[in-house]
């Protein structure tokens, strides 16, 4: 019997994975939980074999959870769920060592082929976030243009950015304005938005 954690936030969502997965007869729902931050205790507490992680959760977000979870414990493998599938958030996810990645809309049927894979060691991720993955280029940033954009995104300032990475003001407000042109964005906020989604952040 499989043993599988649910962490999904919406309580209709959640209880109806629940009821159909379990009626898969090698599949059980030990746990359900609704906020990111409760996964790894409920997974100690419970021990399921899989987790299968929204990646969009209150408190902790999934892809967070996930690699917390694979730190504590290594042996409950992880396959995540995603409404909006974003080659960068593909990316994240394989970085966090999940086993698995795939969108929502997926059928009840193929989500248990896919917890199975995963509790049996494989990997599965979702074709259609496989191939925009690999349509996706490399990153036209360099190192420093991507960094000054992070500290950005966090919510410094050129002036604090400067003062933290040794760089004059003007100079971090040219690598801000080189990172606009180079991702042919609007403005510094669509930069980030356009990074990020990308994978480059």
């Amino acid at each position: 019997m499989i043993r599988v954690l649910l962490a999904e936030d919406m309580r209709i969502l959640r209880e109806a994975l629940a009821g159909l997965l379990d009626l898969q007869v090698d599949i059980e729902v030990v746990a359900q939980v609704e906020t990111g931050d409760a996964i790894v205790a409920t997974a100690l507490a419970t021990r399921p074999d899989v987790a299968v992680i929204d990646v969009e959760l209150p408190g902790m977000d999934g892809l967070s959870a996930a690699a917390l979870l694979r730190e504590r414990l290594p042996e409950c493998r992880t396959l995540v769920l995603t409404g909006v599938g974003r080659p960068g958030m593909l990316r994240r996810a394989l970085s966090a060592n999940v086993a698995g990645f795939m969108v929502k809309d997926t059928g009840p049927a193929e989500l248990a082929r896919a917890i199975r894979t995963v509790a049996a060691g494989g990997r599965v991720v979702d074709p259609q976030l496989a191939f925009a993955a690999l349509a996706v280029q490399g990153s036209p940033l360099t190192d420093r243009e991507a960094e000054v954009l992070r500290l950005t995104a966090s919510g410094a300032e050129p002036a604090e950015i400067a003062a933290r990475v040794g760089l004059t003001y003007g100079t971090v407000r040219n690598y801000l304005a080189s990172a606009v042109t180079k991702l042919n964005a609007r403005n510094r906020v669509d930069a980030i938005r356009i990074a990020t989604e990308a994978g480059w952040l």
